[in-house]
């Protein structure tokens, strides 16, 4: 059994219990593919058993397209294809304030340097 990592747009999770049994998904978009599908893609995938509440309960601290990133296991499947089976739910990290500063600082260094270069606007 193999185990990855994506980063997707977070849609929703979903659980339904019958008897003693928990069926869980997490639905994500996707980028459209143009031909059956426009604006964004819904996938859903399975959670595994395991992981079925903790997975369920993280969707309700994300707010829909928030960019998340979910670890699933690949096991075998019919026909020669994988069954993804999620395993945990994260929020992708944002740059930290002190990360994007010297972004900022050097944007708005080279915006003075512009208006000088042209007195014409002046």
């Amino acid at each position: 059994m193999a185990r990855s990592t994506m980063e997707v747009a977070f849609l929703g999770t979903q659980m339904t219990q019958v008897e003693d049994t928990k069926y869980a998904k997490v639905f994500y978009g996707d980028e459209p593919d143009g031909k059956t599908e426009h604006g964004l893609s819904i996938i859903g995938m399975a959670i595994s058993e395991d992981a079925a509440d903790e997975v369920f309960n993280a969707g309700s601290q994300f707010e829909p397209l928030q960019l998340v990133r979910i670890t699933f296991d690949v096991a075998r499947g019919g026909q020669n294809k994988g069954k993804n089976l999620a395993l945990h739910i994260e929020a992708v990290d944002k740059p930290t304030a002190r990360a994007a500063a010297p972004q900022a600082n050097a944007q708005q260094q080279a915006k003075p340097a512009a208006q000088a270069a042209d007195p014409a606007k002046s």
